[in-house]
């Protein structure tokens, strides 16, 4: 502790103790008043010296803080755990609860429990099942199970989790717009680009029902399923998201998603980028929906080279036009090639009364070529290859189901329409070179459609390749998030788990960028885990974890995650902070 003497415009001194340390996430010196004295004139009237007086009450308090700090333990090496100890705690924690409460899902949460007549705390469910939901993923009884893992007071049962999962439901739309809302205002949406992509998620279940049916598993699931179509900011963040019945396709749930975001998240105008399957005459024109005689909104979205017109693929193969990525005429050698062409663009276009009509859209069209791609589209074609050679020699081997893939390259074959079961025809199966030959023509081109003429080819290509971040996404959400399979049945449940997981989503791709986006959210998640503590001593926790990854999260939120031990008093008062 020192004695400050700060001299006042109007010439009076001031005096006051403060206390130096080094901030621990910056390494920077800094200090903070301990206690304001008061006027030097005002203080002299009381004291000979005030200035000797308050130096040695100032060096008294330093000897003080450095006994509190000092602490001798008594150990018995030969005492025993008692019966079923638990005395881990995570701490990590924290960092999930600044973000959460930084965007200030508290607010709202306690805002809309208000005056309904609740006996249990929404917004401490909420908390639990999204810390639990990024730490320790699983069901909601497990959640329940594990919540004395943290330094939290949760005062509800399991079946108050269970009971909440229906409001949760209840006001998830009203809740993602206020959540775009806050992370506008906190750190700034991009939304002049957005992606969008479906995924879907199985239910360990034999019969389906009306919302998890039977559809086109991405993981060749026969289990029944439930759509999500998912709208991200150029940043990677989660922008909406909506669930549709498992036979819905991907097609169908973009305008849905794509619609709220335009009425009710104040973009203005929007680039949608998005797959092939997404690609429709009703979507494109969905889009490019006339504002006082103008396009109000764009897309690029990728084409499919194999299913274009003949025109199209004669363009694709042509030698003319491409260039290198510095701009220069591409040659045989060239690794990586590209151009576009400005065409118009006849689509089919459903109108109110259902009937179909051509509309004309005038578009770019980009094409590019790698040598890499090229290369991976071999290598995975000759494993499929090698099981049609197999078919064609061993037909009773496979059935339709196995037979996936690699039939394709196989003339003759029919299947039973009940059992699957290959078929014996009168012509033997033989193996389709034409078809290999046709295909192998295109690999490693790929194709983009935009309406952004502005846009220069190379920049068509990146804004498409930013599409990798919502496949990420799926990822971290099937993986980390551990979102299936979903243990819950009622459609209003099943909705409250993906919002869970959901807010679960966002606060992780906050982080992601609050730390320059330097670690993958499996790293993420590993170092809070690893950020735990054991009671040591009555109030006192010891901590045996620090990481590079701990120190950039500490820094970036502002939690200090480098003490070796510290009292449970301070440990509610960091997380106390971490609430404001």
């Amino acid at each position: 502790m020192n004695l400050k003497q700060s001299r006042r415009k109007d010439g009076r001194v001031y005096l006051s103790i403060e206390k130096a340390y080094r901030d621990p996430i910056t390494g920077k010196p800094r200090a903070k008043t301990i206690q304001s004295l008061g006027y030097l004139d005002e203080l002299e009237k009381e004291y000979d010296n005030p200035i000797t007086h308050f130096k040695e009450v100032a060096r008294k308090m330093t000897e003080e803080e450095k006994l509190e700090k000092k602490l001798t333990l008594s150990i018995n090496m030969d005492e025993k755990i008692s019966p079923d100890t638990d005395n881990r705690k995570n701490f990590g924690y924290a960092a999930i609860l600044k973000i959460y409460h930084e965007i200030g899902l508290d607010v709202f949460f306690k805002n809309k429990s208000r005056h309904k007549k609740f006996k249990y705390n929404t917004n401490s469910i909420m908390i639990m099942l999204v810390v639990s939901r990024l730490l320790s993923p699983g069901s909601k009884k497990k959640a329940f199970e594990e919540k004395d893992r943290y330094f939290e007071r949760f005062s509800f049962s399991l079946a108050d989790v269970y009971r909440s999962l229906s409001h949760f439901s209840e006001i998830s739309t009203e809740f993602q717009r206020y959540l775009n809302s806050q992370i506008s205002v906190k750190y700034g949406r991009n939304t002049k680009t957005i992606y969008y992509d479906v995924t879907n998620f199985y239910f360990e279940i034999d019969e389906a029902d009306e919302f998890r049916k039977f559809g086109l598993s991405k993981e060749k699931r026969q289990d029944p399923i439930v759509q999500m179509g998912l709208a991200m900011d150029a940043d990677g963040i989660p922008l909406h998201y909506e669930l549709f019945s498992g036979n819905t396709v991907d097609k169908e749930t973009f305008r849905p998603v794509i619609g709220e975001v335009r009425r009710n998240y104040d973009t203005g105008r929007i680039i949608v980028v998005a797959d092939m399957g997404i690609i429709t005459g009703d979507n494109i024109f969905y889009l490019q929906g006339k504002e006082k005689g103008k396009n109000f909104n764009g897309y690029v979205f990728s084409f499919s080279v194999r299913g274009g017109t003949k025109a199209f693929k004669e363009f694709v193969l042509s030698d003319k036009g491409y260039v290198d990525k510095n701009g220069k005429p591409a040659d045989e050698n060239a690794s990586f090639k590209m151009k576009s062409r400005v065409i118009a663009r006849d689509i089919n276009v459903t109108l109110p009364s259902g009937r179909k009509t051509k509309k004309t859209v005038y578009e770019k069209q980009v094409v590019f070529w790698g040598r890499k791609y090229a290369l991976k589209a071999q290598a995975e074609r000759e494993e499929i290859l090698k099981k049609a050679y197999d078919l064609v020699a061993n037909p009773p081997k496979y059935t339709q189901a196995t037979s996936y893939g690699a039939a394709k390259y196989v003339k003759n074959l029919k299947f039973d329409k009940k059992t699957g079961e290959i078929l014996k025809v009168k012509e033997h199966p033989v193996f389709d070179s034409a078809k290999v030959a046709e295909e192998e023509k295109y690999d490693g081109y790929f194709a983009i459609v935009t309406s952004e003429m502005d846009m220069s080819d190379t920049e068509v290509i990146e804004t498409y390749r930013g599409l990798w971040q919502i496949e990420e996404t799926f990822r971290i959400t099937k993986g980390v998030l551990e979102t299936r399979p979903v243990y819950v049945s009622l459609q209003d449940h099943i909705n409250a788990h993906f919002l869970t997981c959901f807010i679960s989503l966002t606060i992780m791709r906050i982080i992601q960028k609050k730390t320059g986006k330097l670690y993958s959210a499996e790293k993420i998640v590993e170092c809070l885990n690893r950020i735990s503590c054991s009671n040591e001593h009555e109030n006192i926790y010891l901590f045996d974890y620090r990481s590079k990854i701990s120190d950039v999260i500490g820094e970036a939120l502002e939690i200090d995650f480098t003490n070796k031990r510290l009292r449970l008093g301070d440990i509610k008062k960091i997380l106390a902070r971490a609430k404001k």
